[in-house]
């Protein structure tokens, strides 16, 4: 993975706001109350945020990030990007696409392909989508047709039968991993258009795994057999 290099002078612990600045409180993105104005004189660097420097951050990034403009972060991403896709169908506004955006982005994936509707439920993306490529397709057979012009297999997620096992199965490095609705699951244009047809192995009672957590084991299969560790 190709490295970069950071502000680190801005990202280790900061002293408390001067004075009696308020304390910067959660935003919409927010877990943490993250960290206050920066101290002045500010670093002269510029990738760092004024208007973040002089309020402070709370946004919903690693510390190696605080105080880094949006297009920044966005820009410094896109040098050591993971070399998969992640697809979904969105036929019926499936409220776990936010989900999966989030796992694109904690995974680092290429792109976030969305196929049909391209309104989706973004609450449970956490503002990630302002940092993951997003790319829409009105249907299956252009998503298809877009893919392979890319030189990029599709693989197929779902349990049914012809699946390989995603434990066991060697895993393309560049390609894009194709998942269904909750419920429904892939449609069969979808799995019969595909490269590849991948199954995650399951031992218990019910019969599917919600289709946020399967996104993420997925990724995080890929990232098991390609993804180089910090």
């Amino acid at each position: 993975m190709a490295g970069g290099t950071y502000a680190g002078d801005v990202t280790q612990r900061l002293p408390s706001a001067p004075g009696d600045a308020p304390e910067p409180q959660p935003t919409h993105e927010a877990t943490t109350h993250g960290v206050g104005p920066h101290p002045e004189p500010w670093p002269d660097d510029p990738r760092l945020d004024p208007e973040l420097l002089a309020n402070g951050d709370t946004r919903n990034v690693v510390d190696r990030f605080r105080y880094w403009s949006m297009d920044a972060i966005v820009a410094e991403l896109d040098t050591h990007r993971h070399a998969f896709d992640v697809a979904i169908e969105n036929w019926q506004h499936d409220l776990n696409i936010g989900s999966i955006v989030r796992s694109a982005n904690a995974f680092l994936a290429g792109t976030v392909h969305i196929i049909g509707r391209r309104r989706w439920n973004k609450r449970g993306a956490m503002v990630t989508d302002r940092y993951q490529h997003v790319r829409y397709h009105p249907d299956v057979s252009s998503f298809l047709e877009a893919m392979r012009a890319e030189g990029r297999p599709v693989i197929a997620i779902d349990n049914t039968p012809g699946a390989s096992r995603i434990e066991t199965a060697p895993i393309p490095e560049r390609c894009v991993f194709l998942f269904g609705q909750e419920g429904p699951g892939l449609t069969d244009e979808a799995v019969a258009g595909a490269d590849g047809h991948l199954e995650i192995t399951q031992f218990g009672s019910t019969r599917s795994i919600n289709a946020s957590a399967a996104a993420a084991i997925v990724m995080h299969s890929w990232v098991v057999q390609h993804a180089d560790l910090p």
